[in-house]
């Protein structure tokens, strides 16, 4: 069997949909040189909105909400919670004392965000822990990167149902979009997300929040980490972008509608595209990380939030990963070891997928690696946002087969499944 035989490319696709929103806040000021000496502007809005007539400023609220209200389930309440958050730094807030006036002030600061009107891509895959699963089927959590405005990216989130086959189920993505409700410890540098409105996982959007995230929060790895006492948990690392450095982030779902996301500190942590094993082995956490970014690295620790040390795995081989390999994301156990799908990038910085084994006992060992890609740009997938690009952020296993979602051409997501015996069979 060929390399590129192992997968069948299933008929489901998820493409951007600019129609979902959501509302999330909205901030201005003046450049540096024209701030001095004068209101900030947030402040010059909130007076010019109280100097008006309260005939006009009722007229705004119901236009507000006539837009509102039918594409977002709670906009009153997103639009007085941004409020809250500002009042107590604007004196004219002391002024608002009808819910009305609040509710336009809060909708000043807020704008609608269409977090994946230009691409939905870079797919991750976990169980949904803690939920019944029936032993002809598996359900889901889906992680997709989406682009909005601005080139920044969020994180969003479908279910679905998988037979272990080629029967896959996607679930309806809702038309909401919910904005986190944010508790912030600026001592520890972590922010706990709660999302209490959301009603369905897929209503929920991770957009930047932290300084370090303020061009976005990228390809989340997720990962059903079971701890050593016993505990199961989703975790996931991601890349957080402020527009001119990277680092490691761990985001830690408590719930289906509460998160909290940590920065990774340590030498090794100031990177992208790192993916955690899913237990500890030896006692210890297990990372797998691109550190000089060419090559794939096994990073060890007994802190899960520390990365101090790390070791070269993998480097380049074959000409289809000339430029640089990396991991796909988390290792799955699998009975002859440890799997990772790779990506590797050679002509024209195309990117492929492939795969390797590692030793179960120490990963360190590489057992065998795909001397061909599996999943590589065809000649109706080499267009896109990014051209020349399939790449994936994690895989899931169901017996002896494995469902693998990945992105084309940094724009929308596909999927294809494939036996793992075909798949070690291409291996050497």
């Amino acid at each position: 069997m060929n390399a590129a035989d192992v997968f069948q490319t299933l008929d489901i696709e998820l493409k951007p949909d600019p129609a979902r929103t959501v509302i999330r806040p909205f901030s201005f000021d003046y450049p540096a040189p024209f701030a001095e000496g004068r209101p900030t502007r947030v402040e010059e809005v909130a007076d010019r909105l109280m100097r008006l007539d309260p005939t006009m400023r009722d007229r705004m609220l119901t236009r507000l909400q006539e837009a509102m209200r039918p594409r977002h389930r709670d906009a009153d309440g997103i639009f007085l919670r941004r409020f809250k958050e500002v009042r107590d730094r604007i004196d004219a807030c002391a002024q608002m004392t009808e819910a009305r006036d609040r509710l336009l002030f809060g909708a000043y600061l807020s704008q609608e965000y269409a977090f994946e009107s230009a691409a939905l891509f870079n797919p991750s895959i976990v169980r949904i822990p803690r939920e019944a699963q029936r032993e002809d089927c598996v359900r889901f959590i889906l992680s997709l990167r989406g682009i909005g405005e601005g080139h920044v990216s969020s994180v969003t989130f479908r279910t679905g149902t998988w037979d272990g086959d080629r029967g896959l189920v996607i679930d309806p993505a809702s038309s909401q979009g919910v904005p986190p409700v944010v508790e912030n410890n600026d001592d520890a540098g972590w922010v706990k997300l709660h999302c209490p409105d959301s009603q369905d996982l897929s209503e929920t959007v991770i957009f930047p929040i932290l300084p370090s995230q303020r061009q976005g929060v990228e390809d989340l790895r997720l990962v059903h980490f079971t701890d050593h006492d016993g505990v199961e948990s989703v975790l996931g690392t991601y890349t957080a972008f402020d527009g001119r450095d990277a680092r490691s982030e761990l985001l830690r779902g408590i719930d289906e509608r509460t998160f909290e996301m940590r920065p990774l500190t340590g030498a090794m942590a100031a990177y992208k595209g790192m993916a955690l094993f899913p237990r500890r082995i030896d006692g210890r956490f297990v990372m797998l990380g691109r550190q000089d970014n060419e090559r794939i690295w096994l990073l060890r620790s007994d802190d899960l939030h520390h990365w101090e040390h790390a070791e070269p795995l993998l480097e380049p081989k074959y000409p289809w990963e000339f430029v640089q390999i990396g991991n796909c994301g988390s290792p799955t156990e699998i009975d002859e070891g440890w799997l990772v799908f790779t990506h590797g990038v050679g002509l024209v910085r195309g990117y492929c997928v492939g795969a390797c084994l590692l030793d179960k006992n120490d990963p360190s060992k590489v057992l065998a690696r795909t001397p061909s890609p599996l999943l590589f740009p065809s000649a109706e997938q080499r267009g896109g946002y990014v051209p020349n690009v399939t790449y994936s952020c994690g895989a899931l296993v169901h017996g002896r087969h494995v469902l693998l979602p990945y992105g084309i051409g940094d724009e929308h997501t596909a999927f294809a499944v494939g036996s793992l015996d075909d798949l070690l069979s291409v291996m050497e």
